[in-house]
């Protein structure tokens, strides 16, 4: 089979059910950023020592996959990323208690797991705002998933953040103010 199909020469894309989009479509490039940062998250987790927190990672980048086909239009069952929110919550919280208080703001730097966190940070804060953008054109009747989605994207790129001051403390990088 091959991976080309000439369908999308004339800038087009389809969604899930077939309906075709501009490839310039809010719509299509919230989930371009979602596919964008799943590959960054897997270039993250080469740079990631513990096996425990790359396989966290990679059961992200399920997650994201799933996220990306309901963004498509695709039925999907969002209920295991809901209650990922709430791991997220906790690991941000126990990964917040071996670190020094954040009083200021800091710059995105240091090891190269932590750089590379910071990168998939920011991937994942543009494809949140371009999420939102796309949700708000929305069936209004999806507001469980969607909301689902945005706190998602909130709480793991809130998540990177502190995996990237974490990753710099175990290397013991400082990082100047």
């Amino acid at each position: 089979m091959a991976i080309y199909t000439r369908t999308g020469d004339d800038g087009t894309t389809a969604l899930y059910g077939g309906k075709r989009l501009s490839k310039a479509d809010p719509h299509i490039e919230a989930y371009g950023s979602v596919d964008e940062l799943t590959s960054v998250l897997g270039a993250l987790m080469f740079y990631i020592e513990d096996g425990q927190e790359k396989a966290f990672i990679e059961d992200i980048q399920r997650d994201l996959y799933t996220i990306m086909g309901f963004l498509a239009h695709a039925p999907s069952d969002l209920s295991q990323q809901e209650k990922k929110i709430a791991l997220f919550e906790k690991k941000i919280d126990t990964l917040s208690k071996t670190l020094d208080p954040l009083k200021t703001f800091i710059l995105p730097n240091g090891s190269i797991a932590s750089c590379w966190s910071h990168i998939a940070r920011t991937v994942c804060r543009r494809s949140e705002r371009a999420i939102v953008l796309s949700l708000k054109q929305r069936d209004k009747e999806d507001k469980k998933n969607t909301g689902t989605v945005v706190v998602y994207m909130n709480r793991l790129s809130d998540l990177l953040f502190t995996y990237a001051r974490a990753f710099n403390k175990a290397k013991e990088v400082t990082i100047k103010k």
